[in-house]
């Protein structure tokens, strides 16, 4: 345990490879010279999603414990198997039942390789008063802040952190089937949220690239978080304009495959009605148009395909319901 006004770094091993090679990751702890929280933080959950790690590094050099109370649990890379493999997912041969660490939470010691890894990790975050998931949406994803829709203590972590954007996710009963489905409820931020301990997730712009405005976005998130928190002196500051939403999990989606054309005069961010135009899908062999594609719902547009191929069932876009200006 480090002493009043520290800062360690641990190597600690997540997991091993069938060679015996560890799984290992670095566990930064911070401790205040007075009583307060714990706050943990992790970031490159998906291996692609580098801006988390940007950030920690910065606030890194920021802190001082001399200056803060209570603890601080930083872990920049939390799963090295696909930062190493720059993805989201961890190679089917390694874990072909969990690919997703963000599926697993809290995980089982005696699990799959994913499911050891976060219960590595979940010897740090369960024992938090509060947790933030950094992760990074892509270059055609608005920057937000996702909660569990209905937890006060999760919204009010949210807009300390700030971002344009808060969504609030319906979880369990509360969810549309799709939720169930693609199991979200083993996403970090939702087995914390079950457990009693406020959690958010940010998802900051630009993967697999270290882009300022979201970098500093997330910085200034974090320390807005700290000082919310008592943790570090000062105010929470402006960090973009708060807009609450709903998230839903109904997307609008490709009803066949082909290129898609997104609308040239959508920007993520705007709000939209229901029928106005996201794009056009059309078959790159003969030409036809074979699906406009409209929003599904008034809100803002915070996500639209800007890769042209699309296979049937992706994504085109989403719309988020908005609760309060």
């Amino acid at each position: 345990m480090p002493s009043p006004g520290s800062h360690t770094a641990e190597r600690i091993t997540l997991a091993r490879l069938p060679s015996g090679v560890p799984i290992e990751t670095t566990v930064h702890t911070y401790k205040g010279t007075d009583a307060g929280p714990t706050l943990y933080v992790q970031a490159a959950q998906h291996g692609r999603e580098v801006n988390g790690c940007e950030v920690l590094r910065r606030l890194h050099d920021r802190i001082d414990p001399q200056e803060m109370r209570g603890k601080l649990v930083a872990v920049p890379v939390a799963d090295p198997l696909t930062f190493d493999h720059v993805s989201y997912t961890t190679p089917e041969i390694l874990d072909s039942i969990n690919p997703n660490m963000n599926r697993v939470w809290p995980g089982d010691p005696d699990g799959t390789l994913h499911s050891r890894m976060a219960a590595r990790l979940w010897e740090y975050a369960g024992e938090a008063d509060a947790i933030v998931d950094l992760h990074t949406g892509g270059p055609t994803m608005l920057t937000h802040v996702v909660f569990m829709e209905g937890n006060e203590d999760s919204r009010a972590l949210a807009e300390a952190f700030g971002t344009d954007l808060l969504l609030g996710e319906e979880a369990g009963e509360e969810a549309d089937e799709e939720w169930g489905q693609r199991n979200f409820a083993g996403k970090l931020r939702v087995a914390a949220t079950q457990e009693g301990i406020p959690s958010i997730t940010p998802e900051l712009a630009y993967n697999k690239w270290l882009v300022e405005e979201a970098i500093e976005m997330g910085l200034r998130g974090m320390e807005n978080v700290l000082a919310d928190l008592d943790m570090l002196d000062g105010s929470v500051e402006e960090n973009g304009k708060k807009i609450l939403a709903r998230n839903h999990l109904g997307r609008v989606q490709a009803e066949t495959s082909g290129l898609f054309r997104a609308h040239p005069d959508r920007e993520l961010g705007e709000p939209l009605r229901a029928g106005d135009p996201l794009g056009t899908l059309y078959d790159p062999a003969t030409y036809e148009v074979l699906q406009e594609a409209t929003a599904d719902r008034d809100g803002i547009l915070y996500s639209i395909a800007r890769e042209a191929t699309v296979t049937a069932g992706d994504s085109l876009g989403n719309v988020a319901l908005v609760r309060e200006e």
